[in-house]
């Protein structure tokens, strides 16, 4: 990997509204306990000069509030042993058992489940101060992504939308699909999580549907259309945080998935969490991230990369042989990754 970069800002720094843009982290690793990366973040922020106070909400998930910007989250990302932790032990023979089989579930979540850190949304211009917590966390030994072959860990960002307008979404979509395969180099996508359901690639004849000259679709069938290929969380770009928070009902008549959140973000759950290695980190995913909205926003480059990338899709030896990703090189990328302050 590169060495660590500054984290940019995007070109489109405001939302709709005229304030600046927001961005959620979510952060999966182990070999660090619950209430001790609770503290530890808790002791970050108060270093930032906030007054935090960290709750404990069960046995396996904590808040810290006080941020201005929100709350933080930190739990293991195991259900069923959340719910167990946020009920009392009653006390007997019966309570001993359920203590018993809490602790064992827990011993064995603990080597194959993460704990997972979520900040709330936070003004972009704070992007910076989690990279300082990312340091911090990984001197007192969490480990990441590559540190074992079980561990199916991501890093997962929830970019603010500047707008929820079809043309927005779709050139993000059309963009998204174009870059995809060097987003996938450049993240270094680990093996376990290559083969687990959670970044599934997008069917191939809904991105050859987007790519279209001629798909100019409204909101509702930009939307409707998502749903009918992707009526799910598991894709590296997940929509439908964005889209419930544009129709909720809508994104209901597909799935009833609780665990989709409405919200006016993006959930980008590409990257890898190697949070251990010190050349890692946020700056790498998010700085490529932005290839993404440059594209999107030049709509003669757009339309350009569009009509390239559905050429290669619809030619069997090209993607025999893999062209696309050196011709992204060669006369995509650099247009796409100036640096930026």
């Amino acid at each position: 990997m590169s060495e660590v970069q500054p984290v940019h800002m995007p070109d489109i720094t405001r939302n709709a509204e005229g304030k600046e843009r927001r961005l959620g982290v979510e952060l999966e690793m182990s070999d660090i306990t619950v209430d001790r990366l609770a503290k530890l973040v808790a002791e970050f922020l108060h270093d930032q000069g906030m007054a935090v106070d960290v709750r404990e909400s069960g046995r396996y998930d904590w808040e810290i509030v006080g941020d201005p910007a929100g709350d933080w989250q930190v739990e293991l990302d195991f259900g069923l042993l959340k719910s167990m932790g946020r009920q009392a032990i009653e006390p007997g023979m019966m309570g001993e058992l359920v203590q018993s089989l809490e602790e064992l579930m827990a011993s064995v979540a603990e080597t194959v489940v993460p704990v997972e850190l979520v900040s709330p949304p936070l003004p972009m211009a704070r992007l910076q101060q989690v990279e300082t917590l990312i340091s911090r966390i990984r001197k007192h030994g969490a480990k990441g992504t590559s540190d074992r072959w079980s561990n199916a860990f991501g890093m997962h960002l929830n970019m603010e939308v500047p707008e929820t307008t079809a043309d927005y979404i779709d050139s993000i979509l059309k963009a998204f699909f174009c870059l995809f395969d060097w987003l996938q180099v450049r993240c270094q996508v680990d093996m376990a999580r290559r083969v687990t359901p959670y970044i599934d690639p997008f069917p191939v004849d809904y991105v050859r549907l987007v790519l279209a000259p001629d798909y100019q679709p409204d909101l509702e069938q930009l939307m409707r259309d998502y749903l009918e290929f992707n009526p799910t969380r598991n894709r590296a770009l997940d929509m439908l945080p964005v889209f419930a928070h544009v129709d909720e009902k809508l994104v209901r008549e597909y799935t009833d998935d609780p665990r989709i959140k409405s919200r006016p973000a993006l959930h980008y759950r590409l990257p890898n969490c190697d949070i251990h290695d010190s050349n890692w980190s946020l700056s790498l995913a998010w700085n490529d991230w932005l290839a993404v909205e440059r594209l999107a926003a030049d709509r003669q480059l757009l339309n350009l990369c569009c009509h390239d990338y559905l050429a290669y899709l619809n030619s069997p030896s090209e993607r025999l042989f893999g062209q696309w990703l050196k011709t992204l090189q060669g006369q995509y990328v650099p247009m796409l990754t100036r640096s930026s302050g």
